[in-house]
């Protein structure tokens, strides 16, 4: 048995820095560009700042020589010229050492990994950065590991069990897809790799974002990402283990974490990762956003996920182990905070649904049972996309509010349940208790 909520959660400042582009991979899904998994893990969080400068994209140049669109030369790539200039003049004012940069076109800013000069605190760097009114934002490169427990392997199974899912079975999903399986709905989850083999995933997944590195075996073998798309959109009478909550929902998956090489070391983001994720988002039409990760406050990636917000989208997040909800991504106004139901009241507002115990899809085509607010984010991100494809135009609100009075007492214990919410969408005047 596994445990895990993949608190997986930024290195904060790292926020949306890195030379990034888009390219087509070989099987026809896009990827991003990306700094290499070792120059992630080299990050130092004690040293290193995120610093992100004005980038407006000015209308091309009529001077010999100018760039196209006014971009800078290859050096900043993504850069317009004035932010290449701002850059350019604050390294030597500063005497400061360039990581990696990405521009995030939906602020109009360009991100910077900047490591001080020798014999400079990060402290001091970024008090004397604050006066800098050339600068729009300047922080800490903050880290986070996955509060998982990993246990030894368990036995593989080989044949359907889906009377073993103690999720699928309490939510009444069964019941709720007579009516609704998602069909329609777009769900991008924002985590580790998936297993892009493994059969109960088939047909599922819409396109893949490595925002890590260029492992496409890695990728493959991650666990957390596998066992979150699982639990959400695992194919239904295929003859093959398990059933999603929303079989028929398209899912795109960006690579935001990664297992360190340690033996039975989680999974681990940074900022700089998470905010090219989420920046790869706006771009999309994905109307759930899963989020089953969680970390400190970030000034960088709340604004990036406060973007996403604005354009309806609808955001579901796991509470960490110690039940807090000031850190990203639940410290966001409108994020939907799940935790894993328990014996003890959840705090208002705050979802409860099943996260013990949960057998989902793991990497090589197998199956293991997995716990924590990870899983339970993933339930409602499933019931989320049953609600959506029955009526595309409710918003973050309305689904959290149908969610929430339509949840009923399962073993003791108040949690979300999909045939009931899928009842209360279609009856607005019922609700269950």
């Amino acid at each position: 048995m596994k445990c895990g909520f993949l608190t997986l959660v930024a290195v904060a400042a790292l926020s949306a820095c890195a030379s990034s582009r888009l390219m087509a991979s070989s099987d026809n899904h896009a990827s991003f560009g990306h700094t290499s998994a070792t120059g992630v893990s080299s990050m130092d969080s004690q040293r290193d700042i995120v610093l992100a400068v004005a980038n407006p994209l000015e209308s091309p140049s009529t001077n010999a020589g100018s760039s196209l669109l006014g971009y800078a030369a290859p050096r900043y790539y993504g850069a317009g010229q004035r932010a290449a200039s701002t850059l350019a003049a604050l390294k030597k004012s500063y005497g400061l050492r360039e990581v990696t940069g990405w521009p995030i076109k939906a602020l109009s800013v360009y991100c910077v990994v900047f490591e001080p000069p020798p014999g400079m605190t990060q402290e001091a760097l970024l008090k004397a950065l604050a006066k800098d009114d050339r600068v729009q934002l300047a922080q800490p490169l903050n880290e986070y590991s996955v509060y998982a427990e990993r246990s030894q392997d368990a036995h593989q199974y080989n044949d359907p069990y889906v009377n073993l899912q103690r999720g699928f079975v309490e939510t009444d999903a069964a019941l709720a897809q007579n009516i609704s399986q998602g069909n329609g709905v777009h769900i991008a989850i924002v985590d580790t790799g998936v297993d892009m083999t493994h059969l109960d995933l088939q047909g599922r997944i819409r396109d893949t974002h490595n925002l890590v590195d260029d492992d496409a075996s890695a990728f493959n073998h991650d666990s957390h990402g596998t066992e979150v798309a699982g639990v959400i959109a695992a194919n239904a009478d295929n003859h093959q283990g398990i059933v999603g909550i929303a079989p028929k929902a398209m899912l795109s998956v960006y690579k935001a974490c990664w297992y360190q090489p340690a033996p039975n070391a989680g999974a681990r983001c940074n900022s700089f990762t998470l905010a090219k994720a989420l920046a790869a988002v706006l771009d999309t039409d994905a109307r759930i956003v899963n989020l089953s990760l969680g970390g400190p406050p970030d000034p960088l990636l709340n604004l990036l996920l406060a973007k996403l917000l604005s354009q309806d989208r609808i955001v579901i997040a796991a509470m960490p182990p110690d039940g807090t909800v000031d850190g990203f991504p639940n410290n966001v106004p409108g994020v939907i905070v799940v935790r894993e139901s328990g014996a003890s009241t959840a705090a208002p507002g705050v979802l409860s649904a099943p996260g013990n115990d949960i057998l989902t899809t793991q990497p090589g085509g197998g199956y293991d049972f997995t716990s924590g607010s990870s899983m339970a984010a993933a339930h409602v991100s499933g019931i989320a996309a049953l609600l959506l494809s029955l009526a595309p135009r409710l918003d973050a609100h309305a689904v959290h509010d149908i969610l929430l009075r339509s949840s009923k007492v399962s073993d003791g214990t108040l949690e979300v349940n999909a045939a009931s919410a899928v009842d209360a969408l279609q009856s607005p005047q019922k609700t269950s208790h």
